[in-house]
């Protein structure tokens, strides 16, 4: 038995990771300050008695005593971290700084969830961790494309300066049960639609393209990184390399739904990348693992989830 925190460990990631967890015998904290988190996802687990639920804001300084961190606190759709993005900021950089200060005093091995989005629209493809990407430091997406790529700097800085035992993956897009309904994101936003018989929005023409990654294999490979030799950091992809445009994802979700909703094309976001499929060369080799479920298994199940509870 390890004991294990998890920041944001009430979201969408976090909470699927906290059941992996208890699972195979940890005790788990759970940590979140409920933003974009929900109680909902953790209640089954509450209970438990190798379960417990702090409410916490990351950007705020932490003392408990653990073994193991996974830090994945922070809003990771546009609408939500963009609802306030001078906080998204700072729940990515001082979060990060407070998360590492506190694996430094208790000696705790730390893992980064970061994302894709530090490649921002690559001139790579597929992209591999050594890209060091394309990204507007301005723009509206800057805020956690920024933010991400700074605490990434953090931890290597921490791991340089201080040898603290530091792991980073780099999240692509990733889907499953509990997604939030009104997140923004592609695949939430499809099924909602066509269950509640609207209509599709596609921005573009639908022709960019994304990789979804199911969120079981997800937790997978973060659990395999986690207990990976010391001295090996990352960064490391982890996603899906199966690339969809968003016009295919449309018609498997409209084909799964049985829904008569239409296509609906508006203008392209700014910022929006055109091309997101990770290089996966690294994690088959470090982590042995690739991911296993298709994506119209995993759409079933999502669909599943949403019509409990879409109303």
């Amino acid at each position: 038995m390890k004991q294990i925190l998890v920041t944001g460990g009430a979201g969408f990631l976090g909470s699927h990771l906290c059941e992996r967890l208890i699972a195979r015998g940890d005790d788990v904290v759970c940590l979140d300050n409920f933003f974009t988190g929900n109680r909902k996802n953790i209640a089954h687990m509450i209970d438990h008695p190798y379960f417990e639920c702090i409410r916490h804001d990351v950007t705020f300084p932490l003392y408990v005593e653990v073994e193991r961190i996974f830090n994945l606190a922070c809003p990771a759709s546009p609408i939500h971290y963009q609802r306030d993005p001078v906080q998204t900021t700072k729940t990515s950089v001082h979060g990060a700084i407070n998360m590492l200060g506190l694996a430094k005093r208790v000696k705790a091995r730390i893992l980064q969830a970061s994302t894709s989005e530090v490649y921002g629209d690559p001139e790579v493809h597929p992209q591999v961790e050594s890209y060091w990407g394309r990204v507007n430091p301005i723009g509206i997406r800057s805020c956690y494309d920024e933010g991400k790529r700074c605490a990434e700097t953090l931890f290597f800085d921490y791991w340089r300066q201080h040898k603290l035992d530091i792991k980073v993956v780099r999240i692509f897009n990733t889907y499953g049960p509990r997604m939030h309904p009104n997140d923004g994101r592609v695949v939430s936003n499809f099924i909602v639609q066509a269950l509640q018989g609207k209509d599709i929005t596609i921005y573009g023409d639908g022709s960019q393209t994304r990789s979804f990654c199911y969120v079981d294999d997800l937790v997978e490979a973060m659990l395999r990184m986690m207990e990976t030799a010391a001295g090996f950091t990352g960064p490391l992809n982890i996603g899906n390399p199966d690339e969809f445009s968003m016009l295919e994802l449309a018609e498997k979700i409209l084909s799964l739904t049985n829904s008569r909703s239409k296509l609906k094309f508006e203008p392209l976001p700014s910022d929006d990348p055109r091309q997101r499929q990770p290089d996966i060369s690294l994690a088959k080799e470090k982590l042995d693992w690739s991911p296993k479920v298709r994506l119209e298994d995993g759409l079933k199940e999502t669909i599943s989830y949403f019509r409990g509870v879409i109303r």
